[in-house]
């Protein structure tokens, strides 16, 4: 088994422990569940300008449904786990270099995430929960690795743009790719080429992603939420967070998420 192939594995076994520690814990799965939907949400308003355009709209969806949602991917990495050394062999270089980058964000983010909801009780995630939670997790170091992450898996996706015959290798790779149980990490492949390629070109996409991801982690952990100063504290990130005037957003994305 290669290198790559041996690592990608073990950030899927990260992913792994981590739905079995929430699998044992009923509370915990149900409030990882309330940190993804309010991460919905907060990806929504953060980037609610470029959902609107016609030129990033289409790769902010991406991102959101594909690295931000609420989705369940057991099933999608369950099957990935068993085939990585043929995916491996199967895809072009920099396509399973654009997989590993997305295997390590995944497993940081399941982690993150996991942490998170231990510092939460279980009433609805609302901004000033979230951003106590924030806080007492920490790992300055960690949220800045997982926006590098984030942007090089939009820079690989980039990147795959510009190899002409690639689309068409991806293309005729449909049904080995299905053979080999690849389907769904083929439709996520082709959909994120297809997404970049219409943006023609990523940068300021990308640009846009970094400044506004830094900006909101050196908020939520700037942050004065001590005493009586806590809603002075929270004015400056509230601006970076959905307003909720009550938990129904919430519950409605949370329906969506099953840890």
């Amino acid at each position: 088994m290669t290198a790559t192939a041996e690592a990608i594995l073990a950030t899927l076994r990260i992913v792994d422990g981590e739905r079995q520690r929430r699998a044992s814990d009923a509370a915990l799965a149900n409030r990882v569940a309330g940190v993804k939907a309010f991460q919905q949400l907060r990806f929504s308003h953060t980037y609610a300008d470029l959902l609107g355009t016609t030129r990033y709209g289409a790769a902010t969806r991406f991102f959101l449904e594909e690295l931000y949602g609420p989705v369940d991917f057991t099933r999608r990495d369950t099957q990935f786990a068993r085939v990585v050394p043929s995916m491996v062999r199967l895809f072009p270089q920099a396509v399973v270099d654009t997989v590993a980058a997305l295997a390590d964000l995944h497993a940081l983010s399941e982690t993150l995430d996991t942490e998170m909801a231990s510092h939460l009780g279980d009433a609805p995630v609302m901004p000033l929960q979230y951003v106590r939670a924030w806080q007492e997790t920490g790992r300055p170091k960690d949220r800045q690795i997982q926006i590098s992450l984030t942007l090089s898996v939009a820079a690989r996706l980039d990147q795959l743009t510009h190899k002409p015959l690639l689309r068409n290798s991806l293309r005729l790779m449909r049904a080995p790719a299905r053979a080999a149980g690849l389907a769904e990490l083929q439709q996520f492949l082709e959909a994120g080429f297809d997404t970049f390629r219409s943006m023609k070109g990523a940068k300021e996409f990308m640009g846009i992603v970094q400044t506004r991801e830094q900006a909101l982690a050196s908020a939520l952990f700037d942050a004065d939420l001590s005493g009586p100063m806590a809603k002075v504290g929270m004015g400056t990130v509230l601006a970076y967070l959905p307003v909720i005037a009550d938990d129904s957003a919430v519950q409605r994305a949370r329906g969506r998420a099953t840890p």
